[in-house]
């Protein structure tokens, strides 16, 4: 079982920029819990952050017959990428779009996800416990799968 951590623009300044909204987690951070919870649950996990959108698509393309999940907070991409969309729909990786913050209880233009249709599903507003619970659906999913 392998997965891969896609984490967008900002996701770096985490614990800096808007800690109100974020957390005061760091990136780091989570991707150590994920690190620790991915050996509990018998996975390998990677992990790429990027704030340029064609460095995203690369990595998602990429993944194509090496991961067999995805998670993925496009960050503010979530609501404006079709390319990102549209690589995630060509390689038919399952995944699932996490973010920190409850996007639909902030501005309007946060509320639509270019992504939602092609995610298995969205966890958001639960911080970086977001991603956790993430990591283990995906985890369970691949179980029951056999892949």
């Amino acid at each position: 079982m392998k997965i891969l951590v896609i984490d967008g623009p900002n996701i770096n300044m985490l614990g800096i920029r808007r800690p109100e909204t974020y957390g005061t987690t760091s990136m780091e951070t989570i991707h150590e819990r994920l690190r620790v919870l991915a050996n509990e649950l018998g996975c390998q996990i990677n992990f790429f952050q990027s704030n340029h959108e064609g460095q995203i698509v690369d990595q998602i393309q990429k993944s194509y017959e090496v991961y067999n999940y995805l998670l993925i907070n496009a960050a503010a991409y979530t609501h404006t990428s079709i390319a990102i969309r549209d690589a995630i729909e060509a390689v038919s990786i399952p995944t699932i779009e996490v973010h920190l913050s409850n996007i639909h209880a902030r501005e309007p233009f946060r509320h639509i996800s270019m992504l939602a249709s092609v995610c298995r599903g969205q966890i958001c507003g639960f911080g970086y416990l977001g991603y956790e619970m993430a990591l283990r659906v995906a985890v369970s999913e691949l179980k029951e799968s056999n892949l």
